[in-house]
């Protein structure tokens, strides 16, 4: 980094983002962001928490065997048999971490823990003590650090480090600080505990008030050198700090900071494209650096004033966060080995000649519905494979749909299921309400739709509708997705993909049993 400090990278959006309601992510859809994470060069990738489920312990394991450029992380609460689990999850890692936390504040400590703070000490240092037992990179959270008391804190992370803590990580668990006033906290800790030399500081910030950056930026300002945050900020709650926005806010503004980071930040708008498609979550289009409308001028002044010099308007360059490199056009006429080559370029490698096989007749009958095929098309064709792939137990056969002026819309719908093939019609407000209420009459789901959303996947009339659902079903929430040029099509597969996860669902032990 020549004379400036490095800016550690910590991406959660695997383990954190996939707390966001609905946004559970399978092995296979982990594993393709990861690898997209490890291309844009981040340092850490938090993989998940791997006492939560066998699912999650899986997911942290292959993630681990598939990832070689990146530290792969696990979290752990501070008890032995979340560490051990962690420990074993990492053992495929090139380079592995574990990330241990307890809460030291006192409403978290006297509530939710009903612990003394001597005992949150001890169990915090014998934490860190079996955690090197599997690495010598070791990461601690005194949760809900923004609410606990400085003394107490200096106290707890002077322990943790002399016990081999190589990062210790300040969350504002709950987003609950001001800019100037984490800022320096993060400031105060360095100063006031002795060996703060000896580790790295980090922050993790949650976005309850729209601060998340905000108070990130001014942590690495007073000291911080690592920040946690998450592909368009995805998290729990109102999500965390948004990790193109850290990255381009650092890098734009070197005047005021003395680090920077190794990210390749070309690759951020694949990679937010990528989390939006598996997760169902939309990018707004105002979102920064990565919306559609980020690098969009409407306004004549601001239009005339771009065209005489770009700098007048715009404070960084669209192609420096991957805007330019992703608009390529494939059609009917693109050959099996060209499609093969583009989707290896964005990230996405088939495991067998027989899912490149599927994949490419996908994009066949795409491109007889549509023009031009662009990586946002490619992207969800595969999403789309994937999703059927991995859901088997219901499957669209053959649907009918008529919507007429003046007359009550009606959809007939075929479905398989586990093999056997059910029928049934019904009315609806519309063709889409109907084709739902046909699908029920079969599934008999007794889940509530919580969530139903339309986005076009790229421009012109001929485009793709990406259709995202949200069920409920006895306090579980999952999102469905899926994509059609038809958008009536594109809503019953949404809603048939929800329904599968909601089949396939496995209670997991929540880290909020504490949450950094």
């Amino acid at each position: 980094m020549s004379s400036k400090d490095k800016l550690i990278i910590f991406d959660t959006t695997l383990r954190d983002g996939e707390q966001s309601p609905g946004a559970s992510m399978t092995r296979d859809e982990k594993v393709r962001i990861a690898k997209a994470l490890e291309r844009m060069h981040v340092d850490v990738i938090e993989a998940g928490f791997p006492i939560a489920s066998p699912g999650d312990f899986e997911a942290v394991k292959s993630v681990a065997s598939a990832v070689t450029d990146s530290t792969i992380c696990g979290l752990a609460r501070a008890l032995d048999k979340d560490i051990d689990r962690a420990g074993e999850a990492l053992k495929p890692a090139n380079s592995s971490r574990i990330h241990t936390f307890i809460a030291t504040s006192p409403i978290h400590m006297k509530m939710k823990l009903r612990m003394e703070p001597e005992h949150v000490v001890e169990q915090a240092v014998r934490a860190v003590t079996r955690a090197r037992q599997y690495t010598d990179n070791i990461e601690f959270s005194p949760e809900d650090a923004g609410r606990s008391d400085i003394d107490f804190l200096c106290r707890v992370l002077e322990a943790v480090i002399d016990a081999g803590a190589t990062t210790v990580n300040i969350p504002d668990t709950v987003g609950y600080n001001l800019p100037y006033q984490f800022g320096g906290l993060i400031r105060q800790l360095i100063e006031k505990v002795p060996n703060s030399d000896k580790a790295i500081f980090s922050v993790h910030c949650h976005n309850d008030l729209g601060l998340a950056v905000a108070n990130s930026l001014s942590a690495v300002l007073n000291g911080a050198r690592q920040v946690e945050c998450t592909i368009n900020g995805l998290g729990e709650r109102a999500g965390n700090a948004a990790l193109e926005e850290v990255i381009m806010a650092v890098r734009t503004r070197q005047d005021m900071f003395d680090c920077d980071s190794t990210l390749d930040a070309t690759q951020i708008v694949t990679c937010s494209r990528l989390v939006s498609n598996i997760t169902g979550f939309p990018v707004q289009p105002n979102k920064s650096i990565v919306g559609a409308n980020a690098f969009a001028h409407e306004s004549g002044i601001h239009q005339d004033g771009v065209l005489k010099s770009r700098e007048t308007y715009e404070i960084m360059r669209a192609e420096d966060v991957g805007w330019s490199a992703n608009r390529i056009v494939m059609g009917k006429h693109s050959g099996r080995n060209a499609f093969k080559t583009r989707l290896n370029e964005l990230g996405v490698e088939f495991g067998s000649e027989e899912e490149l096989n599927d994949a490419f007749a996908r994009f066949k009958d795409l491109a007889d519905k549509k023009h031009e095929i662009f990586d946002e098309d490619l992207q969800a064709l595969v999403t789309e494979s994937n999703l059927e792939a991995e859901n088997e137990h219901i499957k669209l056969v053959s649907m009918k749909v008529c919507s007429e002026t003046g007359e009550t819309p009606s959809s007939a719908i075929t479905l398989s299921v586990d093999g056997k093939e059910f029928n049934a019609t019904s009315t609806g407000g519309g063709p889409v309400d109907a084709s739902y209420k046909a699908i029920e009459e079969i599934a008999h789901s007794e889940t509530e739709l919580q969530l139903y959303s339309v986005n076009n996947i790229t421009s012109g009339t001929d485009s793709q509708g990406e259709v995202t659902v949200r069920l409920e079903k006895e306090g579980r929430i999952v999102n469905g997705q899926g994509s059609d040029t038809d958008i009536v099509v594109a809503s019953v597969r949404a809603y048939i993909n929800a329904l599968n996860k909601i089949g396939q669902f496995q209670e997991k032990e929540h880290p909020q049993s504490g949450d950094v």
